[in-house]
């Protein structure tokens, strides 16, 4: 199981960050305009049972991506794990803590690629790379968005 670990503090209380989160346009703010991704459907805020679908574009070919919402403490934390994806597993946990009046926001993915163990350790420094560049990108669009709060 390889693991991808991305946190930032947000000046802003935890309940601003959370709302900001259950936006109904939260998926089109935090997605990359670099990337690759359509937004198929968002269902059910971020409640378990939630789910979330995206269509990849992996050069010309086109992969279905559905995550689903398993566990939801409000104002705590959300994790959302792959039911049918590009992965062999993936469970990403999204936490919110208070740490001195402001948010410390970590988002912590466990994966498994598709494939041999040879694969992931060929393939997880470029996946953990593009997973920064994407954490990077949505971390600071949440910063900007609630700390003007």
């Amino acid at each position: 199981m390889l693991r991808f670990e991305f946190s930032s503090l947000i000046n802003a209380p935890v309940e601003v960050v959370w709302n900001f989160h259950e936006r109904s346009d939260i998926l089109q703010k935090l997605t990359p305009p670099w990337q690759p991704v359509e937004i198929i459907r968002r269902e059910g805020g971020l409640g378990v049972g939630a789910i979330s679908e995206f269509r990849l574009w992996i050069g010309f070919i086109p992969v279905r991506w559905i995550a689903r919402h398993t566990e939801c403490i409000p104002y705590q934390l959300f994790i959302d794990q792959q039911i049918e994806g590009p992965m062999q597993s993936w469970v990403h946990r999204h936490q919110f803590q208070t740490e001195n009046g402001q948010t410390r926001l970590t988002d912590i993915i466990e994966y498994e690629l598709i494939g041999s163990e040879i694969t992931e350790s060929l393939l997880h420094r470029w996946v953990n790379a593009r997973l920064e560049d994407m954490f990077r990108y949505r971390h600071r669009v949440t910063q900007q968005e609630c700390e003007q709060k």
